[in-house]
């Protein structure tokens, strides 16, 4: 794409959760149109976008009607079937590109691309079979984390090893799907960094959120995080080194662990990212408009913050306290508008203002 769309353009958007329910309101903004390609029928994004298309991401003809609908295509998670985006690519751009997608979706590929980079990683091997697994805990050690490659999240797909004796147990509750593992890492706490490129090669980047994870699942996000001026300029300069290697076009959060010897980059999320929903109140262009305006072709707003914010997830019976946090001043509600309340299901988020930057 050279010339940056116009409004009215469309949008497409591959994927019908939260993540394309508010890419859909921040395109809408903009004076855009959305496109949601989604199986589910009644989803979170499709009660904002302009249309819902509702078929499996094998079904081709549907796919190809998606592209025919859009101008550009973009999405709110990673793991794409291959086949589609084979079929969308010819007719469409497609941002951020298969190469961000290459990378992410498979924890090994991730991991190698990092180091390859110069960045530091947790240790770690491919894990396919008993061997392997035995080799890498007498490599890396234990504690440990063993992992499947692909499709994991939310702490989903992933256990902690700490006795030797029930590394084959958990070996095969990845019903032979391929695995990594991971040594453990000591660190004080994480940080998540939101950064955006456009097709131009500008970047612009949030300020680092401190995370809180419960049961796997990201409680909340506080800004500004602990971190030294130091610390803060490495981190934003490492998730921009990172877009500038792989071309990138789009948003992506990148999860770093602070330690005493550094940053450590935990992983890599090709897409707007929950630690920075923050941004929807504490910026005056948030995460979302920036993905927004990177896969528009439009210039990147400034990532500078206004306020300090702690974002919190509301997970299943959260939902409960609502009305409560519906009257307090300070907090701004975002709700999903997910039909059934479930444990351990992300209901929406509220962003607690919590004074000026």
């Amino acid at each position: 794409m050279t010339d940056p769309l116009k409004t009215g353009a469309t949008i497409g958007i591959l994927g019908g959760g939260q993540l394309g329910r508010m890419l859909s309101v921040a395109a809408s903004r903009l004076g855009f149109k959305t496109c949601i390609f989604e199986p589910g029928e009644d989803c979170p994004a499709s009660h904002v976008a302009h249309r819902h298309i509702a078929a499996p991401y094998d079904n081709e003809d549907a796919l190809r009607t998606f592209a025919e609908a859009c101008d550009v295509i973009t999405y709110e998670f990673e793991n794409i079937p291959t086949s589609a985006l084979d079929i969308l690519e010819k007719l469409r751009p497609v941002y951020p590109d298969r190469q961000a997608l290459r990378v992410s979706q498979d924890r090994l590929v991730e991991k190698a691309f990092l180091n390859d980079l110069g960045l530091k990683t947790a240790p770690f091997a491919a894990v396919d079979d008993g061997n392997d697994i035995s080799e890498a805990m007498a490599e890396i050690g234990l504690p440990a984390i063993l992992k499947t490659r692909r499709f994991g999240y939310d702490g989903k797909g992933q256990v902690r090893l700490k006795d030797p004796k029930k590394a084959e147990a958990a070996l095969a509750d990845m019903q032979g799907a391929p695995a990594i593992y991971e040594g453990f890492v000591d660190f004080s706490h994480e940080v998540s960094v939101i950064a955006a490129r456009n097709a131009a090669g500008d970047v612009s980047a949030f300020d680092p959120g401190q995370n809180v994870h419960e049961d796997g699942i990201l409680r909340t996000t506080t800004i500004p995080a602990k971190l030294s001026p130091a610390q803060r300029s490495d981190a934003v300069l490492l998730a921009a080194q990172i877009l500038n290697k792989l071309d990138y076009v789009g948003v992506m959060g990148v999860e770093l662990f602070v330690t005493a010897d550094g940053l450590i980059v935990n992983e890599i999320a090709p897409r707007v990212h929950n630690s920075g929903h923050w941004t929807q109140n504490g910026c005056t262009v948030d995460q979302f408009e920036q993905h927004i305006r990177a896969v528009a072709g439009w210039p990147l707003g400034d990532g500078k913050r206004h306020s300090n914010v702690v974002m919190e997830n509301l997970i299943g019976d959260d939902m409960d306290r609502v009305p409560e946090l519906a009257r307090d001043g300070s907090c701004a509600l975002h709700l999903y508008g997910k039909a059934e309340v479930k444990p351990g299901r992300k209901m929406g988020h509220v962003n607690r203002v919590t004074g000026p930057a």
